[in-house]
C-alpha cells in the first residue's frame, strides 16, 4: 500500500470517528511562519498573533513545530505536563496535550531534547496528521511556528500549510536564509506564492526597502513567482522586555506601537478572503504533503 492509500484510510477512519461520515464543516485556515533563519522572531511573531485573533473572536491553534527544541511554553511562561512527544509515542492523544494559552488561544506543545524527533519517520508523520485532522472543525486559524533552518521536518510543515508567511528582518543573513528557504521550496515543491512578513524594522521604509532587495533578487533567480507584503513589526524596546517577562507584548502593553502592528495584521488577515479552499472536513493539512 502507498502513502497516499494509507493517508486516505487513515483521514476516512479519522473523519468516521471523530465528526460522523455524513459531516460537512469548514475546515480551518492554516499558515506556517518560516523564515530558514533563527532568531528573526517567528515564536513572537505566532504567539502574539494568535493571542491577537483570539481577542477578535477567533479560535486559534498553534503548534510548536520546533519539535526537539520547544520554545513556545517557554516563551508564555506555561509548563505543560505533556507534549508531541506523548502524542508520537502513543501514550497521549493530540487533544489531551492542549493546553489554553493567555487570550484564550490553544497551543500543541512540543518537547526539548528529544533527539528522535529532530526527523519524524514516515509513519510517524502520517499518525500526526490523522491525530492533527481530527482536530480541524474545532478551529477557525492554525499558526505553524515552524523551526530554524531548512530540514525535512520544516519543509514538512510548511508544505503541509496552506499559506507560507517568511519572516525576515533588516539583515543581510536574514535575507540570504529567506531567499534559500524560498528557493527550495519553490525549486523543489513547486511552491508559486509566499506571504513576506518584516520584523523589527525602525521604519516603513525600512521593511519596504527590505521586501524590494527580495523581490529583485527572487524575480532574477527564480522566476515566476508571487511575493506579497504582509507587512512589518516594528522594532519596539518593549518586545524584549515582555520575553523576559514571559508574557505577551500585545497582553502586557497592549497600547504599544509594536501591539497596535499585530492588532492590525490581526485585522487584515480576518477581513481578506483566503484564495486557497480546501475540500472536505479533515482535509486542510494534509493536501501539499505528496509533493515532498
Amino acid at each position: 500500500m502507498n502513502q497516499a492509500d494509507t493517508l486516505e484510510k487513515i483521514m476516512t477512519r479519522t473523519s468516521a470517528a471523530h465528526y460522523g461520515s455524513d459531516r460537512q464543516g469548514t475546515p480551518p485556515r492554516v499558515m506556517a511562519v518560516t523564515s530558514g533563519k533563527g532568531g528573526v522572531g517567528k515564536t513572537n511573531i505566532v504567539t502574539n498573533l494568535a493571542y491577537s485573533l483570539a481577542r477578535k473572536g477567533k479560535k486559534v491553534l498553534v503548534l510548536d513545530a520546533d519539535l526537539n527544541l520547544a520554545n513556545v511554553d517557554v516563551l508564555l511562561g506555561l509548563t505543560p505536563k505533556f507534549n508531541l512527544h506523548h502524542v508520537l509515542l502513543g501514550e497521549k492523544r493530540l487533544r489531551d496535550i492542549l493546553v489554553t494559552a493567555p487570550g484564550g488561544f490553544q497551543i500543541l506543545p512540543a518537547s526539548s531534547g528529544i533527539m528522535e524527533l529532530a526527523e519524524l519517520s514516515e509513519e510517524q508523520k502520517l499518525f500526526f496528521l490523522s491525530e492533527i485532522s481530527a482536530l480541524g472543525n474545532s478551529i477557525d486559524i492554525m499558526l505553524i511556528d515552524t523551526a530554524a533552518g531548512i530540514n525535512n521536518n520544516v519543509i514538512y510543515f510548511t508544505l503541509a500549510a496552506q499559506e507560507k508567511i517568511i519572516v525576515l528582518t533588516p539583515e543581510p543573513t536574514s535575507l540570504t536564509d529567506a531567499y534559500a528557504m524560498i528557493k527550495v521550496l519553490s525549486t523543489l515543491h513547486d511552491v508559486k506564492r509566499f506571504r513576506i512578513l518584516i520584523n523589527s524594522a525602525h521604519t516603513e521604509k525600512e521593511a519596504l526597502a527590505v521586501f524590494r532587495q527580495l523581490t529583485l533578487v527572487a524575480d532574477r533567480f527564480l522566476g515566476s513567482l508571487s511575493l506579497d507584503y504582509l507587512g512589518f513589526i516594528p522594532y519596539d524596546i518593549k518586545l524584549p522586555q515582555s520575553v523576559r517577562a514571559q508574557r505577551l507584548v500585545v497582553e502586557l502593553s497592549p497600547r504599544s506601537t509594536v501591539s497596535g502592528k499585530f492588532f492590525q495584521l490581526a485585522d487584515h488577515l480576518i477581513q481578506e478572503k483566503p484564495d486557497t479552499q480546501m475540500d472536505g472536513n479533515i482535509k486542510f493539512f494534509w493536501k501539499d504533503l505528496f509533493k515532498l
